[in-house]
């Protein structure tokens, strides 16, 4: 009788380790299981970065948020943008709000931009623009690219901007506005970014290359799991006119809403303006 006591208390413990063991063996799984869904990648991250903007053309259009933050002389300065871009057809539209006047004066309005292949339109651009007119600029004219002019970067000037990739790392997983996201830093060289951009970009990219203090952009990108960019940060510099002082410039884009419509219209010869334009 005593040795049945005894056979079924170790079996019982038989059991009960084993039971342990097969918990502890899952346990054990799913550490390795997590380690893996924490681990870096498969890919180099030079080429996937390198590649990334052709999935935002795959995924045709988006919602996206700007903002640009520069500071000089102590001065820190940030605009911010909110719009819709076909990153197919390259045209965007954006509502640019610029900061409050220094001497306190009302809220400026928004100013409409219109983002195309080789132009930037602006309505309420400046003063003596006629409230109805638009201001046309050629993008392959300005130093940087349309890359800060216009107080928000291209979004898709700002995927191809990665074409250049001269050096990534990969940060870890994060999140980003509720998507489950991979965090890269790095460093494109302009230069490099125009000879592999598409067409539309190859000039504005090239003239950024020159325009800027160095042609080397340093820049944190989050990816999702379709390879869609859903944020990224540009540290750009440039020489403040005569007094030749380098400009630091963050331009931070963040794209969600992927598939939302974007119906950009640009607009007629006759309801653009061709006067002077009185700066600010």
């Amino acid at each position: 009788m005593a040795r049945g006591r005894q056979h079924r208390r170790t079996h019982g413990v038989t059991a009960v380790a084993g039971v342990v063991c097969c918990l502890g063996l899952g346990v054990a799984g799913c550490a390795r299981s997590d380690a893996v869904a924490q681990g870096p990648p498969a890919g180099d991250p030079v080429q996937v970065l390198r590649t990334a903007a052709d999935a935002l053309v795959e995924a045709g259009s988006s919602r996206t948020r700007t903002s640009l933050e520069m500071a000089t002389g102590g001065t820190r300065v940030t605009i911010l943008g909110q719009g819709v871009y076909d990153y197919r057809k390259r045209l965007g539209r954006l509502e640019v709000r610029l900061p409050q006047d220094p001497a306190g004066a009302a809220d400026r309005r928004p100013i409409t931009e219109l983002l195309a292949p080789g132009a930037l339109y602006m309505k309420n651009r400046g003063a003596g623009v006629p409230a109805d007119k638009w201001v046309r600029v050629d993008t392959a004219t300005l130093s940087d690219g349309n890359l800060v002019t216009g107080g928000a970067t291209d979004p898709f000037a700002a995927a191809e901007v990665l074409r250049g990739t001269s050096s990534a790392a990969f940060v870890g997983r994060t999140e980003v506005a509720g998507a489950r996201v991979r965090h890269y830093r790095g460093t494109a060289d302009l230069e490099a970014a125009s000879q592999a951009a598409s067409e539309v970009n190859r000039g504005p990219l090239g003239a950024a290359a020159k325009g800027f203090a160095t042609a080397r952009v340093p820049f944190d990108v989050y990816l999702d799991d379709e390879g869609r960019i859903r944020k990224i940060r540009h540290r750009f510099s440039f020489v403040n006119g005569e007094r030749r002082e380098p400009v630091a410039v963050a331009s931070t884009t963040l794209l969600y809403g992927f598939g939302a419509p974007a119906d950009v219209r640009l607009p007629a010869d006759e309801d653009i303006y061709a006067g002077r334009i009185a700066h600010e």
